[in-house]
């Protein structure tokens, strides 16, 4: 009777082994998914392409542009990305350095740096370098879309204008 025990013991613990090892395959394979997506991302942002640019979204996303208030509606997520892909002289891109898939599989965090290059008021060029989080969500189709981005520059804050 003992025997028996240990032996669903054992088999349950190589089980259970199998399944996590199963699932930290495919969660290599999520990793490299999303780095792909979000490099596709980059591309259609530097391509200035607003429709496609926006397609990464998901429907109830928030996103957090450097000083400005969230968009958190379709339209000012539309606003904010038309506005910037609208600027004269942009250059954009974004490069993903760390890939993390929750052990749910369904949620994940892509963190990394970006390089923007536009003119400014007097036509001069300006660069801004920075760093980014985005939280990935899978949706009901397998499609894993944004659902929360946010966006920061290393570089400090201009002096204050004097009054």
């Amino acid at each position: 009777m003992k025997t028996r025990y240990v032996l669903a013991g054992c088999f349950g613990l190589v089980s259970l082994t199998l399944v996590i090892t199963a699932s930290a395959a495919d969660t290599t394979g999520v990793e490299q998914t999303l780095r792909d997506l979000d490099d596709q991302w980059s591309a259609s942002a530097g391509a200035k392409d607003l429709e496609k640019t926006l397609s990464f979204y998901s429907t109830v996303a928030v996103v957090m542009p450097p000083n400005a208030p969230a968009a958190t509606t379709g339209d000012a997520i539309r606003k904010t990305w038309r506005e910037l892909l609208s600027t004269p002289g942009l250059v954009i891109s974004w490069k993903t350095a760390r890939a993390e898939v929750a052990n749910s599989g369904d949620l994940a965090c892509l963190s990394g740096t970006y390089d923007v290059t536009m003119n400014d008021s007097s036509g001069k060029p300006i660069s801004d370098h920075g760093k980014y989080v985005e939280v990935w969500e899978k949706q009901p189709d397998g499609k894993w879309k944004c659902g929360t981005d946010i966006w920061n520059s290393d570089l400090p804050p201009a002096p204050a204008e004097k009054k």
